[in-house]
């Protein structure tokens, strides 16, 4: 049973902007029982909620905010982002035009700047509900602004405490943010998120099969080359600035259904939207090796559960304790291609 999650909300209209002042990210203290919120373990307290890292020290996977979201470019024109190395979890979402955005988790540390900011996708509600996450954005068409003031989805728009213009850089590629500024606005006692997935140990994952490189292919126009070294996995194409990329121990691909949003961007691109409902085939890349599994998902706001095998034999996948990258590629127009 997962612990009980409290979701932070907030009635907005429109756009959300929120003001506040600049400061730094301290540890918590050590909890006591009595600090415990309902359904949290003094046990999830040592861990860090979106890696299953053990927290270091005698503090506690409690920070007094939620886990903040940042919607990053992905293309070219975004290169070099800023920020990636301090992320904790990062899952890259299709959008309009075959290209992918990422919605990278900080939770752990914060960075001062991070970016380009982009804006949101209905897709994102399914991303970040599991672990009642804010959101960072540079905005969002009208219809997707609506589904995520329903879905109870805090964000933050430019303008926004803690966001900035690179001038040294074509707009709208230019939007970054200092997440220790913006983490001020949603500050105040929460309860330790739920684990975003379900993690456990390398020493108990399946052995799979050798996977020395492999591909996440989302469109004609965008593939995610990754390349397993001894120290995790590369992302050899990556837009990240050189030394802050990505530290990724595990790669998750989830095969989802995609569908139309229902608008089109201002080029008259339809607008995708990953389906992150029902369940479809996954493969969790680890270690050089990949064990091919089944993910669910019952609601928007449930975390995505992993299995193997069928039937009686059918096992919970557990994800090895880690820096996580979750590829959500398409079962339509998308592939998974796999080196030896």
């Amino acid at each position: 049973m997962r612990p009980t999650r409290l979701l932070l909300t907030a009635a907005v209209s429109g756009s959300l902007l929120l003001s506040g002042c600049g400061g730094g990210d301290e540890p918590s203290e050590e909890a006591s029982p009595a600090d415990v919120a309902e359904g949290t373990s003094l046990e999830q307290l040592q861990t860090w909620p979106l890696t299953g890292e053990r927290v270091g020290g005698e503090g506690t996977a409690e920070k007094d905010r939620p886990v903040l979201v940042v919607k990053m470019d992905n293309t070219s024109s975004a290169a070099p982002q800023l920020g990636l190395s301090k992320a904790d979890l990062v899952v890259e979402e299709l959008v309009e035009g075959g290209s992918t955005r990422l919605a990278a988790f900080f939770y752990e540390a914060l960075p001062d700047k991070v970016g380009p900011v982009r804006s949101m996708r209905a897709t994102d509600i399914g991303i970040v509900q599991p672990v009642g996450a804010a959101v960072v954005t540079s905005g969002a068409a009208s219809q997707t602004v609506a589904r995520m003031v329903d879905a109870g989805v805090t964000f933050f728009n430019e303008g926004a405490p803690g966001m900035s213009r690179d001038t040294a850089r074509s707009a709208p590629y230019n939007l970054f943010d200092d997440l220790t500024v913006t983490a001020k606005e949603v500050e105040g006692k929460t309860a330790r998120p739920d684990d975003y997935l379900d993690w456990g140990s390398a020493d108990d994952l399946p052995q799979g099969r050798p996977a020395a490189a492999f591909s996440a292919v989302f469109s004609a126009g965008h593939t995610t080359d990754w390349r397993s070294t001894p120290d995790g996995y590369v992302n050899d194409n990556t837009f990240a600035a050189d030394g802050d990329e990505f530290p990724a121990q595990n790669v998750l691909v989830l095969r989802v259904e995609v569908g139309d949003a229902g608008y089109t961007d201002p080029a008259g691109n339809p607008v995708p939207e990953s389906d992150l409902t029902g369940t479809g085939p996954a493969a969790l890349f680890h270690d050089g090796r990949m064990v091919e599994g089944t993910w669910s998902k019952s609601a928007l706001d449930a975390p995505v559960e992993l299995t193997t095998g069928t039937g009686k034999a059918e096992e919970t996948l557990e994800v090895p304790a880690g820096h996580t990258w979750i590829e959500l590629v398409p079962q339509q127009g998308g592939d998974l291609r796999v080196g030896g």
